[in-house]
């Protein structure tokens, strides 16, 4: 992926947030009582200026399905950032000292996928550089291509590669682009393409996978790039060590972490609002929750997105609740290494 040469956000991809999508409940202006609304900030990342302060949160939508159009899928993802923010709205903070920024959303104009794509690397890249902690909100799984780029464009070359990227997801994400061009199913080969003509390896993990959901050829692509995997009838206790085995031993192989979170990786009772539900998808319990520590425990997870939410199909916002229990868990993780950090 090439960017744009003045590295500059494209304001037509880009619409800043607004305080006014962050309202919820209000027991008190205590400290101990407030809610994320009450807490939130906003970013704009055109203001050339822009300060931040270190080790903040930075969460970023990424409102486009062109993929999942494209891909054939059930369109209505480039809703899930503004769902995923609703379900954030009333959480209650526990660690008030980290901050958490918006930064508004990056959009498709005009069915350009390959724009929005280019634009989200940028602030992908910009966010980084505020030596923030991005996490995205999807949007379709399109979203793996840019937020890769945008981690590749920060390190660049040299000892702070190479990438390892890990996919909670029922799908391998792995198809060779159509006619139609890239789409929601080809991130992680164009990715693999791009680090063969770079000659750099090529570091991926995919946890979830569903063999009613992949075909053989898919299969045979993830052996081919050397991708590890894990089932989701792994998801299991009786299969737990081979999670714990993955997730201990892959971060050893790269120096940086970007973790992508396909909301259909869970089973359809608790994510019903998906572009493709798994009616026997993983659950999010405590082995999910154990997979997605230890990757933390390694201190080399550098960024994170939520995938393929897609509103329209959710049942009381089940989907998107589960989406803000995951990021409340990843603040909770970061808060913490944070303070450890900072008292060592």
């Amino acid at each position: 992926m090439e960017t744009r040469g003045d590295h500059l956000i494209d304001s037509r991809c880009y619409r800043p947030s607004s305080m006014q999508q962050w309202q919820g409940r209000v027991d008190s202006t205590g400290e101990a009582q407030l809610r994320w609304h009450q807490h939130m900030k906003v970013l704009d990342l055109l203001q050339p200026a822009n300060e931040v302060s270190p080790h903040a949160i930075v969460l970023l939508g990424f409102e486009c399905d062109e993929g999942v159009k494209r891909n054939k899928g059930r369109p209505g993802a480039a809703k899930g950032p503004d769902a995923i923010r609703k379900a954030l709205c009333n959480l209650p903070v526990f660690y008030p000292a980290l901050p958490i920024y918006d930064a508004g959303n990056i959009l498709c104009p005009d069915h350009d996928l390959e724009a929005a794509q280019c634009n989200l690397a940028l602030a992908i890249t910009q966010i980084l550089q505020l030596s923030a902690f991005p996490i995205l909100l999807g949007g379709g799984h399109e979203i793996t291509y840019g937020h890769y780029y945008g981690i590749r464009n920060f390190l660049k070359k040299g000892a702070a590669l190479p990438i390892g990227t890990v996919n909670f997801d029922a799908h391998f994400d792995n198809r060779e682009p159509m006619e139609s061009g890239a789409n929601s199913g080809t991130g992680f080969w164009q990715i693999a393409q791009d680090c063969r003509e770079n000659n750099e390896p090529f570091h991926c993990l995919t946890l979830g996978i569903q063999k009613t959901s992949n075909t053989p050829l898919l299969f045979e692509t993830a052996h081919q790039t050397n991708t590890h995997y894990a089932l989701a009838h792994h998801f299991h206790t009786d299969h737990k060590h081979i999670l714990q085995q993955l997730t201990t031993a892959f971060p050893e192989e790269v120096n940086q972490l970007y973790i992508t979170i396909d909301m259909d990786v869970f089973a359809a009772a608790y994510a019903p609002g998906v572009s493709a539900p798994a009616y026997n998808g993983i659950l999010p319990d405590v082995i999910f929750f154990d997979c997605l520590d230890k990757l933390f425990d390694s201190g080399k997870v550098i960024s994170l997105d939520i995938a393929e939410l897609n509103p329209g199909y959710d049942i009381d916002m089940r989907t998107a609740k589960l989406a803000a229990s995951i990021i409340f868990h990843v603040v909770e993780r970061l808060a913490t290494q944070n303070y450890k950090a900072s008292n060592l």
